[in-house]
């Protein structure tokens, strides 16, 4: 992965949760939208296109979209029986026969049995372009395996749809495991989202959404997302189109209902394949101890803004990263803030605040502002301690809606004094 790579990651997780991560001499509109829903979705396309077909067909995606593969995979048809209770029976994954997770781990799941249990618990209609990828370790890395999957294109007789599942575990400790909600409206819009706890104390999130968060083609991308206490992770994504980019849409919407994801993501179909997935090790987690919480830059930020305006539709949770909603009257306005400690960046200054001088108070200042349909001011300052703080300000309540009003609220003085502030201290 390149560092711009890297960093775009970063900085996509402190949109949304961990708050890590500004990339230097960018903080430009794709940064900034949809937080933990692009970086979900993007760890998962990098995780299917290497394990179902080893990047040899893989789509190359990029801004959206979970997992659909087309290309060079074998493909075959046939048509599927509605799904019923003896559905699991029929893909040779049965809840009563599976062995104990110790067991399993040593009977790896082969991509034609996901496949198979995938079409089991589809109603009936036709599926083609069809892929398995299953948990059999290559030779000499038993270890190596942590996803199973499938993914086909369906149709019922009303359109043909593309549809993908995603079988992995989380490791204990991962706090991916503790972010399983529907996205933040103001940055992803949506027809509907619910977030439900399951029986066993984990968490579902079905969200009816869209394949481009701008809505630019009228694709749909309708998802469930089921995190289990024991660390299982299951995403189901289908599209009301054969291929989730660049296909005419073949249907209104995509042909299963919600509660048809709902039960096809915790069908205990997959039980044998989770077991199958070797238990994944802890992973490193971050000190974020000294990062900003979102709910403390809420209350730093609300006592600099210029009288008279109010924070509303506010955002509460996560690292690094906050934004809310400014109304004066003439239209409200989508404000933005990151605060990131940099003060041991060798790169920050050279390439963002190069040859920027800094006030009398030690703070160097940049300013930017893109256009659009909503526009982007933004304020971007570094700190004499190395804090940096960011707040940029949309002319439009949301940054996917088009523009209420000229301008932000805020003016470029007023996003100075609030980025500026000597209130925002590193912390030690």
């Amino acid at each position: 992965m390149s560092d711009s790579e890297k960093f775009e990651d970063d900085l996509i997780v402190a949109m949304s949760r961990t708050g890590e991560g500004f990339e230097p001499g960018r903080t430009d509109r794709a940064g900034l939208v949809a937080g933990g829903y692009e970086r979900g979705r993007r760890r998962w396309r990098r995780r299917s296109a290497t394990a179902v077909v080893g990047g040899a067909a893989a789509m190359a995606l990029v801004g959206g979209g979970a997992f659909y593969l087309t290309g060079t995979q074998a493909k075959s048809e046939g048509t599927v029986a509605a799904a019923s209770p003896a559905a699991s029976a029929a893909s040779g994954i049965t809840p009563a026969s599976a062995p104990s997770t110790a067991a399993a781990k040593t009977t790896p799941v082969s991509g034609d049995e996901v496949l198979a249990a995938f079409k089991a618990l589809l109603p009936a209609g036709q599926s083609t372009d069809t892929h398995g990828s299953g948990t059999e370790p290559p030779a000499g890395k038993p270890d190596a395996v942590g996803f199973a999957g499938a993914q086909l294109v369906f149709d019922d007789g009303q359109g043909k749809a593309a549809m993908g599942i995603s079988i992995t575990r989380l490791a204990e400790n991962d706090p991916n495991r503790s972010q399983n909600t529907c996205p933040d409206r103001k940055l992803v819009p949506y027809d509907a989202c619910a977030t439900t706890t399951t029986a066993d104390g984990g968490t579902l999130t079905v969200l009816q959404g869209y394949e481009y968060p701008d809505r630019h083609v009228s694709t749909k991308w309708w998802s469930a997302k089921l995190i289990g206490r024991d660390g299982r992770q299951i995403e189901l994504s289908e599209w009301n189109s054969p291929a989730e980019k660049d296909a005419p849409d073949s249907r209104p919407n995509p042909p299963l209902s919600p509660e048809q994801l709902k039960a096809i993501v915790t069908d205990k179909s997959w039980d044998k394949v989770v077991a199958s997935i070797p238990e994944p090790k802890p992973i490193k987690v971050r000190d974020t101890s000294k990062e900003y919480t979102a709910k403390e830059i809420l209350a730093v930020t609300a006592g600099l803004l210029p009288a008279g305006l109010q924070e509303t539709e506010t955002s509460a949770e996560g690292l690094g990263y906050a934004n809310f909603v400014v109304d004066d009257g003439r239209g409200k306005s989508l404000v933005q803030l990151n605060v990131q400690d940099r003060s041991n960046s060798k790169d920050v200054n050279g390439e963002l605040f190069g040859g920027v001088e800094a006030g009398p108070d030690g703070v160097k200042v940049v300013i930017r502002k893109e256009g659009g349909n909503p526009g982007m001011w933004t304020v971007d300052t570094l700190h004499p301690d190395g804090l940096r703080v960011v707040i940029s300000s949309f002319n439009s309540g949301t940054q996917k809606t088009p523009a209420t009003r000229p301008a932000p609220v805020l003016t470029d003085d007023q996003m100075k004094a609030i980025a500026a502030s000597p209130l925002w201290k590193l912390k030690k």
